[in-house]
């Protein structure tokens, strides 16, 4: 889980410049990817290659099987899924950081010219805590980072069902090309195990597409609603002005 550690700590500073959904899907993807990828993985699979057993003592024919057959290992592509998923968020952190960064900046500027005409100007972004409202670019960059998750996990998706075919862990594989001499069978040691956390890794990816499109949506209706309730809001306030004028 060492290995892990780093992305963690950049993964858990984004719960705090996310949305109640987004951080549902950074719990998903600690708790039952990461975690499960590096707690588990190790003793299901190991050294796959060498753990396969092939009714030949052909040089370099189990070699061949086993490139042919998984030309990725299942756990070298739930690691790379993993790590191009998370660069989105890990990018968008780095554009909340600048616009802190950015606005900390000005807010002392601002302190320093307050003497000097008294006029303060509220930065846009964040409050004087690092707290930033999803609005303008920074909602842009969300949406953006979003959008560009759902469409790595299918791409993800559509390329273990291309490089492994069917979701089940096949008990044997079969191969006849060159150095194998013959048609040889190899042997998949504990297939159903394998099985099983295939579809448990290929259902966090579902999820995790089905939580960023949610995310998605909740956004959308909520700055609608907002909108609104501005405009709704001014409307109300002109009116008042106007029934104040006519009284007077």
């Amino acid at each position: 889980m060492g290995e892990w550690s780093f992305l963690s700590v950049l993964l858990d500073k984004v719960q705090s410049h996310s949305t109640v959904v987004g951080k549902v899907w950074m719990s998903v993807l600690f708790l039952f990817r990461i975690f499960i990828l590096a707690a588990g993985v190790d003793k299901i699979w190991g050294d796959e290659q060498s753990n396969m057993y092939c009714n030949t003592l052909s040089p370099g024919c189990k070699n061949m099987c086993y490139d042919r057959s998984f030309p990725l290992s299942h756990t070298r592509f739930w690691v790379l899924q993993i790590l191009v998923v998370s660069t989105p968020t890990l990018i968008y952190l780095g554009h909340v950081l600048l616009v802190i960064r950015r606005e900390n900046k000005l807010r002392r500027r601002l302190e320093q010219k307050r003497g000097k005409n008294g006029m303060i100007v509220v930065p846009k972004y964040s409050d004087e805590h690092g707290k930033v409202q999803l609005k303008g670019v920074l909602l842009l960059s969300y949406m953006v980072q979003l959008v560009s998750k759902v469409l790595l996990e299918v791409a993800f998706i559509v390329g273990q069902y291309f490089l492994y075919g069917f979701i089940l862990m096949p008990t044997k594989i079969s191969c006849s090309q060159y150095p194998c001499r013959s048609l040889v069978d190899c042997f998949i040691t504990r297939p159903t195990e394998k099985t099983i956390f295939i579809i448990f890794m290929l259902s966090m990816a579902v999820l995790s597409v089905v939580l960023n499109v949610v995310e998605m949506f909740h956004l959308l209706v909520s700055k609608v609603q907002e909108k609104k309730r501005r405009s709704s809001s001014c409307l109300s306030s002109r009116d008042l002005q106007s029934e104040q004028t006519q009284s007077i």
